[in-house]
C-alpha cells in the first residue's frame, strides 16, 4: 500500500505531547510511539488510516496509509495546536506569569474526531485507570479491525464503528468488563453518532450542551471529548479525582476542590484549561502519598 507524505513547518515548536493526549495508556492498541515516531489508527469522515507522525529540525513529517490517509494528512497541523489560537491569553496572576514566560503558553490540538475521543472517556468514567484503559483495550481488541498498510505491522487496531459498537450484546460489555451505565452511554452516543462529529466547530458552550443532552454523558466526559476532539482550551475536567486536587496543591500547598478551582479559573473563562496546562507544566501532579485504588471485583471475570 502506498503512503501519502506532508511535510510541515510551523511557526512554533512542534510537540508531539499533543498528539500523545490521544493515547489510552500503554498499551492502546489505537497508538503505539517507536524510536520518537508516533503512529495512529485512526477512522475519518473518508476511510480508515493508519498516521505516522516525527519531528526532524523543528519539521513535522507525515505519512499516512488507507482510504482516510489524505484526510489524516490535512488534520495534522490542528491536531499539534495550528487551529488553536493562545496569542489573546492574558495572565493576571504573577505565578502564573512566570511560569508562562518560563515554560511558553500551552497549546491544544484537536483530532476532529469526536465518537474516537468519546468512547474511550465515557470508559473511563468513575473507574480507576488501570480498569478503564483495560476495558478500552479489550473493546478494540475484539470489536475493532486491523489498521490499514504498515499499521498492521505496528499490531495497530482501529476502534470499532459506531454501527459495530451497536450489536455488542449487554453481556459482552460486562466481559470487557464495562458496566451497564456506562454501556449503555456507548451505545447512546453510538446511535447519533454522526450528528456528534457535526460538533466539530460550534462553539465550546453549544458543544458541551449538545454532548451533556446525551444520558450517561456529564461535565467530566464532555470536557474530555472537548479537550481532544474540539481542541476547546477551556474546558476543564472538573469532578476528575486529581485536577482540582493538584492545582491547589501546586499553587498553595493545599488540596482544592472544585468550586475553589472554579472561583480560581474563572477569571480566565475562554482559557480555563490553558490556566490547567500551564500549572501541570510548571508543577506536575502533586506527590501521591496514599495506595492507588484498586480494581472493582463485583464485576463478571475477565477473559
Amino acid at each position: 500500500m502506498t503512503a501519502a507524505e506532508r511535510i510541515w513547518r510551523p511557526t512554533y515548536a512542534p510537540d508531539l505531547g499533543l498528539l500523545a493526549r490521544h493515547r489510552r495508556g500503554a498499551g492502546d492498541p489505537t497508538y503505539r510511539i517507536e524510536d520518537g515516531r508516533h503512529w495512529r489508527a485512526l477512522r475519518t469522515p473518508t476511510g480508515p488510516a493508519t498516521l505516522m507522525v516525527h519531528v526532524a529540525s523543528g519539521e513535522v513529517h507525515a505519512r499516512a496509509w488507507g482510504p482516510g490517509a489524505e484526510w489524516a494528512l490535512d488534520a495534522v497541523p490542528a491536531l499539534l495546536g495550528a487551529a488553536d489560537n493562545p496569542d489573546d491569553f492574558e495572565v493576571a496572576d504573577e505565578r502564573l506569569a512566570a511560569v508562562a514566560a518560563r515554560y511558553g503558553v500551552p497549546r491544544f490540538g484537536r483530532s476532529g474526531l469526536v465518537m474516537e475521543s468519546l468512547v474511550p472517556s465515557i470508559i473511563e468514567q468513575k473507574v480507576t485507570g488501570q480498569e478503564a484503559f483495560a476495558g478500552f483495550r479489550r473493546l478494540v481488541h475484539r470489536y475493532g479491525e486491523a489498521a490499514p498498510g504498515p499499521g498492521a505491522d505496528q499490531r495497530l487496531r482501529l476502534q470499532p464503528t459506531a454501527a459495530e459498537l451497536l450489536r455488542i450484546p449487554s453481556w459482552a460489555w460486562l466481559r470487557l468488563p464495562v458496566d451497564p451505565a456506562r454501556s449503555r452511554a456507548v451505545l447512546t452516543a453510538a446511535r447519533v453518532a454522526a450528528s456528534l462529529e457535526r460538533t466539530v466547530g460550534l462553539p465550546g458552550q453549544e458543544v458541551d450542551r449538545r454532548l451533556r443532552s446525551l444520558g450517561g454523558i456529564g461535565e467530566w466526559t464532555a470536557a474530555e471529548v472537548r479537550q481532544r476532539a474540539h481542541g476547546d482550551p477551556d474546558a476543564v475536567s472538573f469532578g476528575d479525582y486529581h485536577v482540582a486536587k493538584d492545582v491547589g496543591h501546586a499553587l498553595t500547598g493545599a488540596e482544592w476542590d472544585d468550586e475553589q478551582l472554579r472561583s480560581f479559573l474563572e477569571p480566565y473563562r475562554g482559557h480555563r484549561n490553558r490556566v490547567v496546562g500551564l500549572v501541570y507544566r510548571a508543577a506536575g501532579a502533586r506527590p501521591r502519598r496514599g495506595p492507588r485504588m484498586s480494581p472493582r471485583t463485583h464485576l463478571p471475570a475477565r477473559v
